[in-house]
């Protein structure tokens, strides 16, 4: 090297430094941080990625908690319920012993519906009080609202109970419902002809006999006994067969209470005289009745005698309609519902809006029924009709044990199913965001060290290569 004006030794030495000193820079930046990219110039296409991960697993991450809390929420409902169910057992019992009129006296009867009424107070108490996070769960609210549609809500008016389980509504927020009965539920119907008898009075002895689905009883009655006499003493123990009898023009016919197919009549002529021509005019020895033929939203729905239900992806709701009638139901559902967000994306088919219908004691109960009427001066209290008060309770037994099912199984099959799955989806999110954007420490310790030998040897270098203009000066010697 001869010219000194310009030192290229020197500045190749500098540029070295720098793209070393840049890597000891860069390890000590991902050691320090743990993270391989700390901006955007470390690695486009990796921040991109990785951006795009770290939002899948913060929002997996809400729809766990999400679903914890739903979870929690049910079951604090679900702890409610079974104080209600409790309830509605004691009142069960205290009817039956109310029943016990042979032994029972007055007083007790009286401290017995004292009792119930009590129990009744503390049912619409949990209604009203149980929340979770200051919002009410049993009163009603988290309810679906519905309103009629269609030509002045048709059918509604044929409407014996409505409940509304889980419903997808639209964009609108609403959806319509329209349920088209083709055939109506009928009783199960069993008849013994007029040739059965002699001028309306049995040819000769028999004994019969009479099943429902509520349980049977045998009856005997001797040659002679007409008509009249058999529909009595069949109508006498309706409470124990659920079958009732009438005389239709010298016909007997036997009808159950119930509609549907789980209704039947069973009568089996046990033994009759060589004379009797009761058993040889039965219209059938078994006869059942049919369940309501309906479709609701072009679905075709299940019948259960008056009652249709529909269970698909979007829609759960069932509609109990009068006896017999046959007129559409159309009405539309414009809110209300719990929603859950259960999963990362806001769409629809990743949340679910359920109905927790209201416990109050003015809403539980059915066909049979409100629970209210159990109360001291309502039709049903234990001096008035206890058998109509066993029903009615036995109906909300079962009505409060299927909102704890369904709540249940929403708890089981769904929330907790999902946080495992989102627990999953999770750590593999984790796991690929890591692998993009997390340091390697072992590769990056590797590079800190080759950098700081590189650093330490380049400023060597460098200083040697300022040093080499100085020769020239031998040269001037």
């Amino acid at each position: 090297m001869t010219r000194i004006n310009k030192n290229v030794s020197s500045l190749i030495a500098q540029q070295t430094l720098r793209k070393t000193g840049t890597q000891l820079h860069t390890a000590l930046s991902r050691l320090s941080t743990g993270m391989r990219i700390n901006s955007g110039k470390d690695d486009p296409a990796g921040l991109i990625a990785s951006e795009n991960l770290r939002r899948d697993i913060i929002s997996a991450k809400g729809a766990i908690s999400n679903s914890e809390r739903a979870g929690q929420m049910i079951a604090t409902a679900d702890s409610a319920l079974g104080q209600v169910s409790n309830l509605l057992n004691d009142i069960r019992g205290l009817v039956v012993e109310a029943s016990n009129r042979g032994v029972i006296s007055d007083e007790q009867v009286a401290a017995n519906q004292l009792q119930i009424d009590s129990s009744l107070e503390a049912v619409d108490r949990i209604a009203q009080t149980t929340t979770f996070q200051g919002r009410s769960l049993l009163n009603g609210v988290l309810d679906f609202q519905y309103t009629p549609a269609g030509t002045n809500g048709a059918g509604l008016d044929t409407v014996v109970d409505l409940r509304i389980h889980k419903a997808t509504l639209g964009a609108s927020g609403t959806i319509d419902i329209e349920a088209i009965i083709n055939n109506p539920a009928t009783q199960a119907l069993l008849t013994v002809g007029p040739n059965g008898f002699n001028n309306g009075a049995l040819n000769d002895s028999v004994v019969f006999k009479i099943g429902g689905r509520d349980g049977s009883e045998v009856f005997t009655f001797q040659s002679g006994a007409s008509v009249n006499d058999i529909v009595a003493a069949v109508n006498l123990v309706t409470d124990v067969t659920g079958v009732t009898a009438t005389n239709n023009n010298g016909t007997l016919e036997l009808n159950t209470s119930d509609y549907g197919t789980r209704s039947f009549v069973d009568l089996e002529v046990i033994t009759e005289g060589t004379a009797g021509t009761f058993k040889a005019n039965t219209s059938a020895r078994r006869a059942t009745g049919t369940d309501v033929d309906a479709t609701v939203n072009g679905v075709e729905a299940r019948g259960d005698g008056n009652s249709l239900y529909v269970n698909s992806s979007n829609l759960n709701l069932e509609i109990t309609i009068d006896a017999g009638s046959v007129s559409p139901v159309e009405f539309q559902i414009d809110g209300g519902g719990a929603i859950f967000q259960l999963g990362p994306s806001v769409v629809s088919n990743q949340q679910i809006r359920i109905g927790i219908q209201s416990l109050n004691t003015g809403q539980l109960g059915g066909r049979t029924g409100r629970l209210y009427e159990l109360r001291s001066g309502n039709p049903r209290e234990l001096s008035q009709d206890i058998t109509g008060a066993a029903k009615i309770v036995d109906e909300v037994i079962y009505e409060v044990a299927q909102l704890r099912g369904r709540l249940g199984a929403l708890q089981r099959a769904t929330i907790d199913a999902n946080v495992e799955s989102l627990s999953e989806l999770l750590t593999n999110l984790t796991e690929a965001e890591s692998s993009i954007r997390d340091a390697d420490f072992a590769a990056e310790t590797a590079a800190l060290t080759r950098a700081q030998v590189l650093t330490q040897s380049g400023t060597a270098v460098l200083g040697i290569a300022n040093q080499s203009p100085q020769n020239v000066l031998a040269l001037l010697q």
